[in-house]
């Protein structure tokens, strides 16, 4: 067995894993925890759920896998739990409405997804991947019984999104209610001594720590993050709200996504998404409230940090000369991508767009003219019903940084 660590010393691993962590229960806890895991010369055990209901990662989902990363650089194991089972039921939490079922092929499809993406910021080497459903699928029903008998039902009617759903009129599902008893059982199987995830998580976090009690265990240490704003600038970064950046995400596309923040987004992506050293961070913060940090630079400068992680230095570069030659020189982006049309038909501008597949449809090219955001040869459309002859080389643009040049197929 070794010695005990010093003071100092657990103080100072403490102090790294708190940067972005909203909520820490208990802090005397996980000093304890990281004492006796060295003593006893093993990993702690520290834990992420992650139900794989979509494919895509997004700049969201890396906060917690950020803080797992955290963990790893100090030394230890982390567990990426796949919640092959849990998926298939759905988390209320803070959802207006019940999630649709899924199958369980489409969830271990989505899980590959994960797998293959998450690695882009673990250490493989570090990361054990396991599936609540080694445990939870061979449950017999007695066994089921006495897990439920660990809570009750007006511990789940508190939780926020229960609680409006029942006020409101709709409907609950059993399955839903079942839900947190599994995630907590999901620590209690792997006797977890840290659990990671999202602000929206702490109810079931702390019901969690009640049933390893329940078990006879140590309870888990809490912590809990922020849950990253999106691009708007209002809801929280979703697929459902068209307002994320995707880990696959073209280097330019993920560059420019990332300009587009608001200025007072932009400390908390720093902290929350980056390995910029804290103290860093801090400067820049202190840069900006007394006006000695221009926030284009630093928008500029973190632009360029995410998206060297997800792609390498020399994709970031070319993103940001990219960006600064359409938007700081006006001029149009290099490598344009070429759509070539079948024939030189005149045709308006709503079937040429669709036809392109600069825009789904015509409707939404006539809101996106009405917001000035269709531009052909540099010039800018107000027109809906504009008629356009198509000319080799002309360039059309929607948005900021959609681009196609007009090619015709040679015959």
């Amino acid at each position: 067995m070794k010695d005990t660590l010093s003071v100092e010393e657990i103080d100072k691993r403490i102090q790294y894993l708190r940067r972005g962590v909203e909520d820490l229960i208990e802090p005397q806890e996980l000093e304890w925890k990281i004492d006796k895991a060295h003593k006893e010369e093993r990993s702690l055990v520290v834990k992420l759920g992650v139900d794989p209901t979509a494919p895509d990662i997004h700049l969201g989902h890396t906060v917690p896998l950020m803080k797992l990363k955290h963990f790893q650089d100090l030394g230890y194991d982390v567990d990426f739990l796949i919640g092959d089972f849990t998926a298939r039921i759905g988390d209320p939490s803070g959802r207006s409405a019940a999630r649709k079922p899924m199958t369980h092929e489409d969830v271990l499809g989505n899980a590959d997804e994960y797998k293959r993406q998450i690695f882009k910021i673990l250490n493989p080497d570090q990361t054990n991947i396991v599936y609540n459903s080694d445990w939870l699928s061979p449950i017999k029903l007695d066994d089921f019984i006495k897990i439920l008998g660990k809570g009750t039902i007006n511990e789940m009617v508190k939780r926020r999104g229960v609680a409006n759903r029942l006020e409101e009129g709709n409907p609950v599902s059993v399955a839903e209610f079942v839900y947190p008893f599994l995630q907590a059982y999901d620590s209690v199987a792997m006797k977890a001594d840290v659990e990671i995830g999202g602000a929206d998580q702490f109810f079931n976090f702390v019901f969690t720590r009640e049933m390893q009690r329940a078990y006879g265990q140590e309870p888990q240490v809490i912590m809990t993050l922020p849950l990253l704003v999106g691009l708007d600038g209002k809801e929280k970064m979703s697929k459902t709200y068209d307002n994320h950046v995707a880990l696959e995400d073209p280097a330019n596309e993920m560059y420019g996504k990332i300009m587009s923040i608001s200025d007072e987004q932009i400390i908390s992506y720093f902290d929350l998404l980056t390995n910029v050293p804290y103290e860093e961070v801090s400067e820049m913060q202190r840069g900006l409230i007394k006006g000695e940090q221009h926030p284009r630079d630093l928008k500029a400068k973190l632009a360029r940090e995410i998206t060297t992680q997800y792609h390498d230095k020399s994709a970031a570069l070319e993103a940001e000369n990219n960006f600064d030659r359409i938007f700081k020189y006006r001029q149009e982006p290099e490598n344009i991508e070429t759509f070539y049309l079948s024939n030189k038909e005149s045709r308006d501008i709503g079937s040429l767009l669709v036809e392109m597949d600069l825009a789904p449809s015509k409707s939404q090219v006539k809101r996106l003219i009405k917001q000035g955001g269709v531009r052909v040869d540099g010039e800018k459309i107000d027109d809906p019903h504009y008629n356009i002859n198509p000319e080799e080389g002309m360039v059309i643009n929607v948005g900021k940084r959609n681009f196609k040049k007009i090619g015709y197929e040679k015959k």
